[in-house]
């Protein structure tokens, strides 16, 4: 049995580039929780708050619930669930999963693939992570879950469905002239950028291309907080600053919260802008919550 292949091919509901990482996050909190104790079950009683935060963090920004997944889950071969009846999940209601003493695992066949083969863990983790966030997330997910993962795992996967064009962060930060879009941060060390990256507006792994119209030249703080869904671009490309962070310090302040309602610094003349349907899948799979209003100049 390929257990890389049965992962890259859960079943999700999707619908025009929709997300629904509720299996994956299930999934990858398993794995963790594997790494720390092989034989153990994970009651839905007890590790419900840990998959709320998960989705809340990680999630679609509406809410919804991990009952979801620690039922359907049993549908893609990779989990089990037994109550205090015996094998089989009760459904996807939450009280009768409390009430039955519903618990999962990892699949028996699983569990032993894993045994025999112990960087299998690592290939499962990086492909569910690969297909369903975006690079600049892993770590922090990883961390999240108590997954700890061996450098040699972060290489190229076989189950990947297509391979990323390595040209697409030179075309994007020249598109924006090594600029942040964002704040305008232009840091160099001689003449090598850093702490700027290209980000996808619509994430590679949702089928967002690598193409200047998908890209934004980011500094580092400000391309993990639009994958966060911290910020997010408006439809007259100004900066969007979500009502859900709250920052008391002056650094909060002037770096996120008084970027509302600005304009995007770039592209330059001749390139493409962000184009409206990234724009748009940004802004209903990824960022959180009602913008801020303008701040006053």
């Amino acid at each position: 049995m390929d257990w890389l292949e049965r992962t890259a091919k859960l079943r999700q509901w999707t619908r025009s580039g929709t997300r629904a990482p509720h299996k994956p996050l299930l999934f990858l909190y398993t794995l963790g929780r594997f790494q720390q104790d092989e034989a153990g079950e994970l009651r839905y009683s007890a590790v419900e708050d840990d998959l709320k935060e998960l989705l809340a963090e990680y999630g679609p920004p509406h809410r919804t619930t991990p009952a979801y997944p620690f039922h359907h889950l049993v549908s893609d071969g990779v989990w089990e669930v037994r109550t205090d009846r015996g094998p089989g999940s009760p459904g996807t209601a939450v009280r009768e999963l409390r009430a039955a003493g519903a618990t999962g695992r990892l699949a028996p066949g699983l569990r032993t693939a894993l045994r025999r083969e112990p960087s299998l863990l690592g290939r499962v983790a990086r492909v569910l992570l690969d297909l369903n966030f975006p690079p600049s997330l892993h770590d922090e997910l990883c961390q999240a879950v108590g997954l700890a993962l061996e450098p040699v795992e972060t290489g190229r996967l076989s189950v990947a469905r297509r391979q990323r064009d390595r040209r697409m962060r030179e075309l994007v930060l020249t598109a924006y002239e090594y600029q942040c879009a964002f704040c305008g941060y232009d840091g160099r060390i001689g003449p090598v950028p850093v702490g700027l990256e290209a980000a996808h507006v619509r994430w590679w792994a949702f089928d967002g291309p690598d193409d200047v119209d998908n890209g934004l030249c980011l500094c580092s703080l400000h391309h993990k907080l639009f994958d966060k869904g911290v910020l997010g671009i408006g439809d007259d490309c100004r900066i969007l600053v979500s009502q859900r962070f709250v920052g008391s310090s002056r650094a909060a302040r002037e770096h996120v919260i008084a970027l509302a309602g600005r304009p995007l610094t770039g592209p330059q003349p001749g390139a493409r802008p962000v184009a409206e349907a990234h724009r748009s899948w940004h802004t209903s799979q990824v960022f959180h919550g009602s913008p801020r209003p303008a701040t006053a100049a």
